[in-house]
């Protein structure tokens, strides 16, 4: 995974750009291939906003979050892109190709 992390109106210090690092880690447990995440992190008066674009195997994932500081946003956008992954991965999943009886013959 490969994270590109972009400030506007604020510098990205490294504990910001650590701190990305380590929330954003667990998205890699969802895909085996490696993908690129984007975030832009803002601060327009008392509002910080981070939002992230995530582009898996073709595919393009976009989630924003605003909080009352950087780090609440970041931790809420990250909530927010596992929870999209999750939903995604669950549609790849086909639930209908189980191990029935028909499947195995034992219609006896």
């Amino acid at each position: 995974m490969r994270i590109e992390i972009h400030g506007q109106h604020i510098d990205v210090t490294p504990a910001l750009n650590g701190y990305v690092g380590t929330r954003f880690e667990r998205l890699a447990r969802h895909f085996d291939q490696p993908f690129d995440v984007r975030v832009v992190l803002s601060v327009e008066k008392s509002r910080h906003c981070a939002e992230a674009t995530l582009t898996p195997a073709g595919r393009t994932f976009h989630a924003d979050a605003e909080g009352s500081d950087m780090y609440a946003a970041i931790d809420m956008l990250a909530d927010k892109l596992d929870r999209l992954l999750l939903k995604h991965k669950e549609k790849l999943v086909d639930h209908h190709r189980g191990e029935g009886l028909a499947r195995t013959g034992d219609l006896a």
